[in-house]
């Protein structure tokens, strides 16, 4: 990965606040969109309900991807649009475990205006370990990364 395409991969990951959420369902493929963070480490932060279905699919197959895109402009190809496809693992991070007070701290800083919903019973956090990801910068920039590799990307090392 060139350092531009580094550059262009993290000014994507700041500019869009929300993904896709791709999980397993009653044995189908189901996708929905959830806000997210990130940890200093490269690790994604979600902040979810009890009541809606993926919760349920995190906790019963913690295998999922996400997928970030930019937002299309007039005249635009789809096609060229930047993009992040991640293939991860989602943990619960309850309250007292290693890693919550960090997971949180990432979320209200990047989506303040959630604050209110920690202090619903429903809500918790999950934190969703990149196993591998996919960044297109359009055309004829697509890149594979490893966990470590994305991570050093995050954290301005590549």
């Amino acid at each position: 990965m060139t350092a531009e395409q580094a550059e262009a991969l993290r000014q994507l990951l700041a500019s869009q606040p929300v993904a896709a959420l791709a999980t397993l369902h009653d044995g189908e493929p189901a996708v929905s969109m959830v806000p997210w963070a990130l940890r200093a480490d490269g690790c994604f932060v979600i902040h979810v309900s009890a009541l809606a279905s993926h919760t349920a699919d995190l906790r019963a197959h913690p295998e999922v991807a996400l997928l970030i895109t930019a937002p299309l402009a007039a005249g635009e190809s789809p096609l060229a649009l930047p993009r992040l496809s991640v293939r991860g693992r989602a943990e619960p991070c309850a309250a007292g475990s290693p890693g919550h007070d960090d997971a949180r701290a990432a979320y209200l800083a990047r989506l303040p205006e959630s604050a209110e919903l920690f202090s619903f019973g429903d809500f918790s956090l999950f934190a969703i370990s990149v196993l591998s990801a996919r960044f297109v910068g359009g055309f004829a920039q697509a890149r594979s990364l490893t966990a470590a590799g994305f991570a050093d990307v995050v954290a301005g090392r590549a």
